[in-house]
């Protein structure tokens, strides 16, 4: 059999990850052969796997959309490919053989929906694209998730049969470091995310307000972002200053420094988008205690961990109320 495996917009990051773990898992099934039409990753042929890179795809979006409508399903009759697995959370347009759709944009499926005025981008992949995503989620002949609770959420918001659907968790690597220790001179609360509003940085802040409030500041914050990541993170760093929280805004780590961080703190997420949520099971995976926002992704990921605690999404009390806690613990 001849599978098309087709991800020309990975090139970094977690989406060239999972296409990765694919390639090494396809180049063992030397019964079958695979072609990866890609766009700028390199993967090295084998005796069973053919690449083909197409780096033009990255040019713009028109170059994306004019490939994806009328090149991509010329490749499929070209190499008279049986079937097709399509990495892109949508299925290849305009091919008439089977085909499997990795889904791994949680958005159109998860509890919080955006409107267009508070965050264009995530409403238009949640009403937009989620719509187009829904569509090819039927008609596929399989999909394939990283998670039990997108699983039941395609499931129910798709209305397919549940032996179409197979969660797939892709390969995480889990760095060895010295047991987790907490500061006793001064509590750490650790939180490794982006910039995106959707990560909820400003829950954890007002958190930091109302534990000044209450005269309690010996304690440490530690964001992975530089706070001039966009102006909403320009004004989170400028109230983090003005009212001197211990907030640390260092910028992106080195996962090996990461692993070390999770080793000595409180992992504390807030985030109410995510898929996974690694850091939750990267700080797991160290004994770390964690303080999380109480989503379908987090009670997945983290529920059954006797270290684990939930707080409303939005409820910096709540989250006050954890932190303190820790800190009188120490």
């Amino acid at each position: 059999m001849r599978t098309l495996v087709y991800d020309v917009a990975a090139d970094s990051g977690g989406a060239a990850t999972v296409l990765q773990s694919f390639y090494e898992e396809f180049k063992k099934d030397t019964e079958n052969e695979y072609i990866f039409v890609l766009s700028v990753y390199k993967l090295p042929e084998t005796d069973n796997i053919k690449v083909l890179n197409f780096p033009e795809v990255k040019k713009s979006m028109l170059h994306r959309l004019y490939f994806d409508h009328f090149v991509a399903h010329k490749l499929v009759k070209k190499y008279k490919v049986d079937r097709v697995l399509s990495l892109q959370n949508i299925e290849l347009p305009h091919t008439n053989v089977p085909q499997t759709v990795y889904e791994h944009n949680a958005l159109p499926f998860s509890e919080y929906k955006f409107k267009p005025w508070e965050a264009f981008r995530p409403w238009y992949s949640q009403q937009i694209l989620g719509r187009m995503m829904k569509k090819s989620i039927c008609r596929a002949e399989k999909v394939l998730v990283q998670t039990n609770w997108m699983k039941e959420e395609i499931i129910r918001q798709c209305g397919i049969p549940a032996d179409r659907v197979e969660v797939k968790f892709p390969p995480v690597e889990m760095l060895k470091t010295h047991p987790w220790k907490m500061d006793e001179a001064c509590p750490t609360f650790f939180y490794p995310a982006g910039p995106p509003a959707y990560k909820n940085h400003r829950t954890f802040l007002k958190a930091c307000e109302l534990l000044k409030e209450q005269g309690m500041e010996d304690y440490r914050v530690i964001w992975t972002v530089t706070g001039e990541e966009n102006e909403g993170m320009k004004k989170l760093k400028a109230e983090a200053e003005e009212n001197k929280l211990p907030i640390e805004f260092i910028g992106p780590v080195p996962r090996t420094q990461l692993f070390e961080q999770y080793a000595s703190s409180v992992l504390v997420f807030p985030s109410y988008i995510e898929t996974i949520g690694l850091p939750l099971l990267e700080a797991r995976s160290v004994g770390a205690p964690i303080l999380a926002a109480d989503c379908l992704y987090a009670r997945d990921g983290v529920g059954d961990y006797d270290r684990a605690e939930f707080f409303e999404t939005f409820d910096s009390e709540a989250l006050s109320r954890l932190m303190k806690q820790k800190i009188v613990e120490k």
